[in-house]
Formats: structure tokens, sequence, C-alpha cells
């Protein structure tokens, strides 16, 4: 073998060797600790949120008519007043129609003055008719009055033309007379049935003039009812703004043809006011449950990128939507914009002010995740004994304990039965059985809100299992071991470095969270103290060996 060979041989195994000495090495040397301290200051816990800024009323200006548009008088950022014009329609057409409507209108009341007149003339007929048939009645009371008198000269000249003292030429003269008057009564009796009957027709011809008159009337109204209507047209093609506003959007050109035959067109967005604007947020149904009304809102919107806004949430609406299987609420959130800055449509990443806690003392979450690699996580306990207990009242403990003692009271102060016993026993071999759902969640919010969901599925069923008078017992149970300020808690667990060097766990009650750090509503933490939050050693692994790279 060459000398040179051997040589690059050599060279090639220290080299391996030097390096996998330094891997053993590295793998085998204990890691440092990350460490934190604990601190005090404020946590404002908060949810996200993502929302469409939009005007708090937004009027679509459409048409009510089809044609042509012939004006625009409002454009793009325009500021509008109430009733004024924007734009107007081609109106010759309206126009002829309300001409052709209003010249029918005119002949119907033509009309009805000649009805009106014929119903004049007809009165003023039976008027006459009445004075003939009162003529003829006078004529035949005379009529009557004279044969009457006839009768008697007729009778007196016949009786005596009897005895001879009347001459034949006299009697002839009675009975002649005697007759006139007979046929001038009948006359007279004739006079008053034509009279009577003229009159009837007369009247007749009135009820039909009258009949005419009210057809004539129906047809007036008719008619300007329809002349009402096309002025409604002829005011429609004049398109207006209902509000004081600002147009910020237009989607008509001139020459346009608008059709309105089967639904109105939309011509302009006219917004009330920009000053006052509206954020409808999104909310995961995981989180609506903190959101409330009044509570303050912080939001960014891209074009702005490094300032921030604020809001008051306005409301929240019960209605839910399903998008991809997500149910989301909506939530309002109202926004002051005095300089117009933030615009209609505007995507806005909101950040919603749900708790604040000031002057506390805080952990970071990593020291809550962090874990010896031999430790699981800690499940929070679920019962209402995990909460912190009143200053008055006696300290129940934490943890496993807490519960137990709860649980204590529970059989003790209720007096229970067996059959409740074996019905309390199975509610909680169920709790215990749903251990996993806080194991597997590791952000604190969400525990928090597993935990109230447990605590008052919990409280229901044993309350189902008692009698009224056990329920009240255990309202006062549950009242003792309910936290003072009324929030409740979670154990939480951190690590610090112990006297030996190794991790000593310490069990506290965490309470609000802003996802980077966590309050310390109790436990034996102080402030300045260094909890770890990463590092140490590893899960033992055998030693991997690294080989350099040459490129072949």
């Amino acid at each position: 073998m060459p000398r040179w060979l051997a040589l690059l041989v050599l060279a090639l195994l220290a080299l391996f060797g030097g390096r996998y000495l330094a891997d053993f090495s590295a793998n085998t040397a204990e890691p440092a600790y990350r460490f934190a301290k604990v601190d005090r200051g404020s946590i404002v816990a908060t949810v996200s949120a993502t929302g469409t800024i939009n005007p708090i009323t937004t009027v679509i200006v459409s048409s009510q008519l089809s044609g042509q548009v012939v004006e625009i008088l409002a454009d793009y950022n325009s500021e509008v007043k109430a009733d004024q014009v924007v734009a107007r329609l081609n109106s010759d057409q309206i126009r002829a129609r309300l001409d052709a409507a209003r010249a029918d209108l005119a002949q119907s009341r033509a009309q009805r003055l000649v009805t009106e007149a014929q119903i004049e003339r007809a009165l003023a007929e039976i008027e006459r008719a009445k004075a003939t048939a009162a003529d003829a009645t006078a004529q035949i009371a005379r009529n009557e009055a004279l044969l009457a008198e006839t009768e008697r000269v007729f009778a007196r000249q016949t009786e005596l033309q009897s005895r001879g003292f009347a001459a034949q030429a006299t009697l002839d003269t009675a009975r002649a007379q005697r007759d006139a008057q007979r046929a001038a009564l009948a006359s007279a009796r004739a006079q008053l049935e034509g009279a009577k009957a003229q009159q009837q027709t007369l009247t007749a011809d009135l009820h039909v003039a009258e009949a005419q008159l009210v057809s004539v009337a129906a047809t007036i109204a008719q008619r300007e009812a329809v002349v009402r209507q096309i002025e409604v047209d002829l005011r429609n093609t004049e398109i207006k703004s209902p509000v004081d506003g600002v147009v910020i959007q237009r989607n008509v050109e001139l020459g346009q043809t608008v059709a309105a035959s089967l639904q109105a067109p939309t011509l302009f967005l006219i917004a009330d006011d920009l000053r006052q604007m509206e954020i409808a947020a999104n909310v995961d149904e995981a989180d609506v449950g903190r959101v409330l009304d009044g509570q303050r809102v912080t939001f960014n919107v891209n074009a702005y990128p490094g300032r921030t806004f604020e809001g008051r949430v306005k409301q929240v609406r019960l209605g839910s939507q399903t998008v991809q299987n997500v149910v989301i609420y909506t939530a309002i959130v109202s926004v002051e914009n005095p300089r117009l800055e933030l615009k209609p449509g505007m995507t806005a990443n909101l950040r919603v002010e749900t708790e604040r806690r000031d002057d506390v003392l805080r952990v970071p979450n990593a020291a809550l995740r962090w874990r010896p690699p031999s430790v699981t996580p800690e499940t929070p306990t679920p019962g209402p004994a995990a909460v912190e207990p009143a200053p008055t009242q006696r300290q129940p403990g934490t943890g496993q304990r807490a519960t137990q003692e709860f649980v204590a009271a529970l059989r003790s102060e209720l007096d229970l039965s067996a059959d409740q016993r074996a019905k309390l026993d199975a509610i909680l071999a169920e709790r215990r059985g749903r251990a996993g759902e806080f194991l597997a969640e590791t952000d604190p919010a969400k525990r928090r809100e597993l935990f109230e969901r447990s605590r008052r599925e919990f409280n229901e069923q044993v309350g189902a299992i008692l009698t009224p008078a056990q329920r009240e017992k255990f309202g006062q149970i549950a009242e003792r071991f309910a936290p003072a300020n009324g929030r409740t808690t979670l154990t939480g667990r951190v690590y610090v470095l112990g006297s030996d060097g190794k991790p000593q766990p310490v069990t506290i009650r965490i309470g609000a969270t802003d996802g980077g750090l966590t309050e310390v509503a109790s436990g034996p933490l102080e402030l300045g103290r260094e909890v770890i939050i990463g590092g140490g050693p590893k899960t033992t692994e055998p030693p991997r060996t690294s080989f350099p790279r040459f490129g072949f």
C-alpha cells in the first residue's frame, strides 16, 4: 500500500471517530433548562374574529319603471340629500299617456254635465206634469159641480114639462147642457190620467238619468285614478335619494335601458352616514359564550398597517351559520369613523376583550405546558370543588383533594338513599371517564370552557336525582365551594428547579389568559420565582452517528 493512501485512511478514521465522540457526548450531556420569571402585570383575555366593515344603513336606490336613462346627476362619493334627484328616465311616452288620460277624464266630466242637465230637465218636466195633473183635478171638480147643476136643471125642466108648464125646447136645452157637462167632466178626467202617465214616464227617465250619472261618476273616478297612476309614473322617472348620505356605488350609465319588469334593478347604493360604521364579526361557537354587549374591541385593517382602531360590541345575534362544518355567530361591533378612514367592505381582524385582570401574578403558558419526559399533562379537576373558595369559607384544598372533599360533603350532608348513592357513583364514574377531553386540550382558555361545561352538566345530573329538599341543600354545598368573586379557576401545574437540581411540581390555580401569559389566581408561587418553560433531558434514544457529506 502506498504511504499516501495509508495516511489518507488514517485521516478519515480520525475524522469519523472525532465526529462520533462529539455526537455521543452531545447526546449524553444534560441540556440546560430554560426559565422564565413569575412577574406581575395585566392579563387581557381576547377572542379573535374577522369581519367586514359596513355602514350602519345602506339604502338601495332602484327604479320602479323601465326606460332609458337620459340624465345622471350623482356619481361615486357624491353627497346627496333626501329627495334629491340622482337620475332621470325618458318620460316622453309617459307624458303622452298622461295627456290621453286627462282627455278621457275631461270627456267623462263633460258627460257628467250632460247627464246632470238631463236630470234637471226631467225634474222640470215632472213638475210640469204635476201642474197639469193639478189643473185637471181642478177642472174635474168644476165640471162635477157644473154637471150637478145641469142635472138639477134638467130634472126640474123634465118635471115642469110633464105638468105642461115648460116648453119642449127648454127641456132639450137643459138636456144638452147636462150632456155637455158630462163630456167636459170625462175630458178633465182623461187629462188627469194623461198627466199622471206623463209624470210616471218622466220619473222613469229621471231614474235612468240618475243611474247614468252614477255610471259617469264611476268612470270619472276610474279615469282620475289612471291619471294619478300615470302622474306617479311620471314622478318615478326622476330617481331620488330617500336619505341623506353618500353614494358608494353606481350601477347605471347614461343611455342605458333599465328593465324593471321582473325585479327592480339596483342603480345606486347610498350609505346613510359613514362616520358611524359597523363590523359584522364572525365568532366561533367555542368563543361566542365569552362575547357580551359593551365589550371593548380592537381591530386593524390591511389598509393601515400598524394602526389599531377601537369599537364596542353592540349585539351578538342569536342566529348561527354553518360554514364548512364550522358553526359561527355574528357579533355586531359599533365603530366611530370621524375621519372617514374606514371604507365599506374592508376586512377587519378583531380582538374582543372578554376579560381583563390588572396587577396580577403571571406565568408564561409555556410553563403550564412543559412536563418532564416521564410526566403526562395534568387533567384539570372538573367538579364544582375545583374553584377558588371565599376567604370566609373553609379551604377545601386543590385538585383531587378538592373534588374528594366536595363529594364527601354530598355523601354526608345530603342523606342520600342507596339508590341515589349508586346513581351518584355512576355520575362520578362518567365524569372520570371524560378526563381525556381535558388531556387533549392544551389551550388554557379552551380547557377553562370545558371545565365550565363539565361543571354545569355535573350539577344538572346530580340535581336530577335529588328531592326538592336535597336539591336546595345541594345548592348550598355548591355555593360553599364556589369562589368569592364568582369566577371559576382551573388547577394547573408548573415546575421549578429544586435544591437537588431536579424539576419540582408546583400546583397553582390559573385564571384568565391572553394566549401567552396566564394569571396565577392562587398557589405557592411568589413574584420573581423562576419556572421552567423548556429544555431539560430528552427522551432516551440511541445516539445517532452523523457522517460528513462529501458531495458524492
